[in-house]
Parts: structure tokens; C-alpha cells; sequence
């Protein structure tokens, strides 16, 4: 089982005709289960991905990369999503026929430390077209990221700082009164189901320690094309 993530995934989930805010398509990210490396690989050979030799064996537990006859990228993750967070995002693949969950899909943009336009637009993109759950399984299901970042003091930290961010840089965008409106408020709404989920034990000790330490892991660099 394969589903996609990243900025592919977010066009796939927006209504016709597309996005809110436009963004260019680089790459294609997807993800599999633990235990499907091998079926995913011959697959994407068999469509005529070439595979890139050196960082699959060095990262090819966790995360493969391929690309096409025109040397776009093709990014496998397996199992968890792992740049600046651990997210889990194969654990719940059939939930869509096409694309990871949405709310899944928003923790990948929200545990980005330096977050960078495009990603910034794929938020605002997320935000607007889909509204902001407390349960239900409908929408982004915002007391799935509340949980997830509940357990994960360095996942809040980071989130905090990404919707922040977001909230401050909207105005740039010079979007219609109703959709900067929309855009503001479901964001409200997901960082106050984040702020009032009941936190772990681990979290409330990590708190203490806040800043002083770093929280965020660096991702290893991307291979590039050749």
C-alpha cells in the first residue's frame, strides 16, 4: 500500500480547480509500510525509476529515493516521516484511497523548524480548503495532532512556532477578507485542541527543560539530481 504525501498530496485534496495559493511541483513524495521496501522497489523500477544506489543503503530502512527518465525526485519514506519530528503517517493509509490523512499531512508541514514558503502556502492551502475537526474522523482531525503532539514536547514546541509564524505572515498574501478570515480561525482552532490536550508525563518533564535544549533533529541532506 502506497499513498502520497507533500505538495502533491495537498493539490490532490484541494476541490477543483485547485489549490487557494498556487506552489510549483518539484518532487513526489510517498509513503509505505515497514516490511513493503522490496515490493515498492521493484515496482518503481518496473515504471522505470532509477534508484538512487548510495542513499538507499545508507537510509533505505527508513527512507528511499528514486527518479524518473527526467530526474525528478521521487521520495519513499517507510513507515514514520523523520525530518525535524518523527511523524507517523503509515498507519493509517487506508483512510484515503489516493493521499496520506490530512491530518497527517498537516503535522508533516507543522514540524518543519525553518519553514519555507511553499511549505507555508501548503498550510494556508490545508487550512482553508479543509475544516478543523475535534473527532469524527471528518476534516483535519485536529485531536489526532493534539494527541501526537501531547506526547512530543519538541513536536509542540516546533508546531507552536510554525502556526505562529503562519498566523503573523498571512496578511503578505493579500487574500480576500473571507479567506484570511477562514485561513485564521481554523488555525485558532487547532492550536487551542493542541494547547488543551491533557499532556504526558514525559512531556511536562521535557517542559521543564523548554529552549536550553535543542528539540528538532536536522535532516539529513536531500540527494540531488544529477
Amino acid at each position: 500500500m502506497v499513498r502520497v504525501l507533500g505538495s502533491v498530496a495537498v493539490h490532490l485534496q484541494a476541490p477543483e480547480p485547485g489549490p487557494l495559493l498556487t506552489r510549483p511541483i518539484k518532487d513526489i513524495d510517498v509513503v509505505t509500510r515497514r516490511g513493503s521496501r522490496a515490493a515498492v522497489t521493484e515496482l518503481l523500477i518496473a515504471a522505470g525509476y532509477v534508484p538512487d544506489e548510495m542513499f538507499n543503503a545508507l537510509h533505505g530502512a527508513r527512507r528511499l529515493l528514486f527518479f524518473d527518465p527526467t530526474d525528478r525526485k521521487l521520495d519513499v519514506f517507510i513507515g514514520d516521516f523523520s525530518m525535524c519530528h518523527v511523524i507517523p503517517i503509515a498507519d493509517r493509509l487506508e483512510r484515503d484511497p489516493l493521499t496520506i490523512p490530512l491530518a497527517e499531512l498537516l503535522l508533516t508541514k507543522l514540524q518543519i523548524v525553518e519553514l519555507n514558503e511553499t511549505d507555508q502556502r501548503d498550510i494556508y492551502n490545508l487550512a482553508y480548503h479543509h475544516d478543523v475537526t475535534g473527532g469524527g474522523g471528518t476534516g483535519i482531525e485536529g485531536d489526532f495532532i493534539a494527541d501526537i503532539c501531547a506526547k512530543d514536547w519538541g513536536l509542540w514546541r516546533t508546531a507552536k512556532a510554525t502556526i505562529e509564524r503562519c498566523q503573523s505572515n498571512l496578511a503578505a498574501y493579500n487574500l480576500d477578507a473571507g479567506a484570511s478570515s477562514l485561513i485564521k480561525e481554523r488555525l485558532n482552532v487547532l492550536w487551542a485542541l493542541i494547547e488543551n490536550a491533557p499532556k504526558t508525563a514525559k512531556w511536562r518533564l521535557r517542559n521543564r527543560v523548554g529552549d536550553r535544549v535543542r528539540w528538532y533533529d536536522e535532516p539529513e541532506e536531500n540527494a540531488t539530481a544529477r
